[in-house]
């Protein structure tokens, strides 16, 4: 792609330059010449820096100098004074017009549009065929999330980890914000992204001292459905703050009923607290109440399995239960009402957060 935006501008700048001119690569083949002829051909070796320009064999050679045009060098016919200025002047032009080239049509900035729904659904494809992109590969979007913001940079730990920018895209989306656009096999099983992600959790845990929390979203196997995955990441990484404030990984596929109450309305849900305990209010539970339902609810509605846990007599647990029925009027012994209850405790929970939606 370089090679043509070099020749383009080449082909447009002859007449005003003199010379015989054009531009090398990192192996000093000549890609782009004034006189067609050369393209191909192989110079000698030379050792430049970004701040000089050379002279050898009757060329003033002069590198681009500069992140974006790494790599190419440009090379006039001659070595006088004016050989030299149009050397540098040639090379400010073209890395600067290299700059502006790859911004525009840079993979990572076309990933990051996609996922931020900047890019209309119709052009995506174009657009990808324009960059030789693979479209029907699968993907994974997984957001890391800086919750202690320090010294440490997570976008170099992900680059360093995720060297491969041809598969792999790393996008700033915010200050404290992320993400990874991992490609996968089509084998590779939701728990192995899970194992992904933890140890990218490890790593930036265990050398950088930097605490993260990482949303999953669901594998896709085309472009336009990134932005979905990308969402699906970001609800994760919300729902989880409000039901699983434990985890450092939160899959979008496990959030199951956590994701259907965050969706919910505040005042339905309000709602269903008041019928639910027509009795009394969830709040008159105590915290050792709340503890030993929390403990019920682990062990399967298990009342001999429960009180073992508790280390407390089973006629003891079957007491607080008594008490919990009499309260609410649900006695969690019972399916159905265990569920009741459960669902609940989440949308209390839930009401009591005050979590961001997208």
């Amino acid at each position: 792609m370089s090679n043509r935006l070099f020749q383009g501008v080449i082909h447009q700048m002859k007449d005003a330059v003199d010379k015989t001119f054009g531009v090398l690569d990192e192996n000093f083949t000549v890609i782009a010449c004034s006189e067609l002829g050369k393209i191909g051909e192989q110079l000698s070796p030379l050792q430049l820096t970004s701040d000089e320009t050379v002279v050898s064999n009757g060329y003033t050679f002069k590198s681009l100098g500069n992140k974006e045009g790494a790599g190419y060098i440009v090379f006039v016919e001659g070595d006088d004074i004016i050989a030299n200025k149009y050397a540098n002047v040639i090379a400010v032009s073209f890395a600067n017009i290299k700059f502006y080239y790859d911004e525009k049509y840079d993979r990572g900035n076309f990933i990051k549009n996609i996922i931020l729904d900047n890019i209309l659904p119709g052009d995506i494809y174009l657009k990808a065929r324009e960059l030789y992109f693979n479209s029907d590969a699968c993907r994974t979007v997984i957001l890391i999330r800086n919750l202690e913001p320090n010294d440490v940079s997570v976008y170099a730990v992900l680059q360093n980890l995720f060297p491969d920018k041809t598969k792999d895209f790393i996008i700033t989306i915010s200050e404290s914000d992320i993400a990874l656009v991992k490609e996968t096999q089509k084998e590779i099983s939701a728990k192995d992204i899970e194992n992904l992600a933890s140890s990218i959790a490890d790593t930036i845990s265990s050398e950088f001292y930097a605490h993260v929390v990482i949303g999953i979203g669901t594998t896709v196997d085309n472009l336009k459905d990134l932005a979905r995955s990308f969402k699906e990441a970001q609800t994760a990484l919300e729902v989880g703050k409000v039901f699983d404030t434990e985890k450092t990984i939160v899959s979008y596929d496990n959030l199951g009923i956590a994701r259907l109450i965050y969706q919910l309305p505040t005042t339905l849900c309000e709602t269903f607290l008041k019928e639910v305990f027509k009795r009394g209010s969830i709040d008159s539970l105590d915290q050792e109440t709340l503890f030993t339902i929390q403990r019920f609810f682990e062990n399967n509605l298990n009342v001999s399995e429960t009180s073992r846990k508790l280390f407390v007599h089973r006629n003891t647990l079957v007491y607080r239960l008594e008490k919990i029925k009499k309260i609410t009027g649900l006695d969690l012994r019972e399916f159905d009402h265990a569920i009741i209850f459960k669902i609940a405790l989440m949308v209390n929970k839930y009401l009591k957060s005050t979590p961001v939606k997208f």
